[in-house]
């Protein structure tokens, strides 16, 4: 055994030497393309979406890895003991440094021809436009006829029944029974759907219970998904279960994990809706009611107002309080007049009496005349010695006029 040189070069990190086993194994065009056949064992599926598990065989064991992406695109469940064919890349994880398959697709061992298969119809439809979202349709929301293709005596059609009796009673529901497995299966299906069709209801479930790829072909038949994209009628899917797809669910106007979620997806407003609506107008119209009827019996009050004002009786009361109220005024009018009139006649009797001659003689005054009896105002009226006449208040005497001054 040779002794290792003392003065060897550069050593390699734990990292470094990773990093290029890492970039060896990526190198390589047969590591990074690879099928292995193996069963599953320890899986997990932890909150992220990713999924680990590890493929062994009786011979050795390999770590694997399906990120959340490729895990939700899997048609089927996954679980211990599960023989799969599983393709992807080798790669190292670094942190730990263990060499691991990235998954990017998995298959149930027996089933790669149907899945090949499969895709080849996918690819070849889906150039067609078949799958086109531009070509889907909207479900109604309160269809007034559903038509139902399944099997007649499957647990699909009792689900499917009980949920549309439940949410939607008022609907009609139309039947055409159909196998759903088998070889006979896609042309019964397809007969199914044109005889539902040519009784125009307003949407169309197609659905059966979950199974393996085998037991669900029938919906990849190239007929069935022809038929489901060319119908008149939208048509809701509902085959498998949740982790189920098929063809028939790329051509439907709308895909449904189970069949009861297709009920329910057919069914958008229940009677439930319905009636919390009804209940709704029915407030709205007592409401709109009350206050016509108020508005109504106010106009009703002003018409009879109007009436009455107008009426003979309600006119002859007015005339009469109208008399009333004159004959009120007229009567004080005729106070203050009489009031005022006798004010007057006071004045003019007061003024006749400061007139009154004999009120002027009892205040001292004379009325001296002429013998012709002519009053004398002036001086110049009675000469000396002239023969006058004097009267006084209590009485009248004769007098001769003296000297005189002026």
């Amino acid at each position: 055994m040779s002794q290792p040189s003392l003065f060897a070069g550069a050593q390699w990190t734990v990292s470094r030497l990773t990093r290029h086993l890492s970039q060896v194994l990526e190198a390589d065009p047969v590591l990074q393309d690879v099928w292995v056949r193996a069963e599953i064992s320890n899986l997990s599926r932890p909150a992220s979406g990713h999924i680990y598990f590890t493929l062994k065989d009786a011979g050795a064991s390999l770590k694997a890895v399906m990120w959340k992406l490729e895990a939700s695109r899997l048609p089927f469940p996954l679980k211990d003991g599960m023989a799969v064919e599983a393709h992807g890349r080798i790669g190292i994880y670094e942190v730990s440094g263990q060499y691991q398959l990235y998954v990017d697709l998995l298959r149930p061992v027996g089933e790669g021809a149907l899945y090949a298969e499969f895709m080849r119809l996918k690819s070849m439809l889906e150039a067609e436009g078949l799958f086109d979202p531009q070509r889907k349709r909207a479900i109604p929301e309160l269809p007034k006829r559903i038509g139902i293709v399944t099997s007649a005596t499957g647990a699909a059609l009792r689900d499917m029944l009980n949920t549309l009796r439940r949410r939607l009673p008022l609907a009609e529901v139309i039947l055409a029974p159909s196998p759903v497995q088998g070889a006979d299966a896609p042309p019964a299906l397809v007969k199914a759907l044109n005889s539902l069709i040519l009784q125009s209801p307003d949407v169309i479930l197609i659905a059966r219970g979950g199974g393996s790829i085998e037991d669900l072909w029938a919906f990849n038949d190239e007929r069935v998904v022809r038929a489901v994209a060319e119908s008149d009628v939208p048509v809701v899917s509902g085959v498998g279960h949740e982790t189920d797809f098929t063809l028939t669910d790329f051509a439907a106007d709308l895909r449904a994990p189970t069949p009861t979620a297709a009920a329910e997806l057919a069914t958008s407003i229940t009677i439930f809706d319905l009636r919390a609506e009804m209940e709704n107008f029915e407030q709205r119209a007592y409401t709109a009611i009350s206050e016509s009827l108020s508005s109504r019996r106010l106009e009703v009050a002003n018409l009879q107002s109007r009436i009455l004002s107008f009426s003979p009786a309600r006119q002859l009361q007015s005339e009469r309080q109208r008399v009333d109220e004159l004959s009120r005024r007229a009567q004080i009018a005729q106070t203050h007049r009489l009031a005022l009139e006798a004010s007057q006649a006071r004045g003019l009797a007061k003024r006749l009496v400061a007139l009154n001659p004999f009120e002027v003689l009892a205040r001292g005054y004379a009325v001296v005349t002429k013998a012709d009896g002519s009053v004398i105002r002036q001086l110049s009226q009675a000469g000396a010695g002239a023969e006058i006449h004097i009267r006084v208040t209590d009485g009248e005497f004769d007098a001769q006029v003296g000297n005189r001054k002026s």
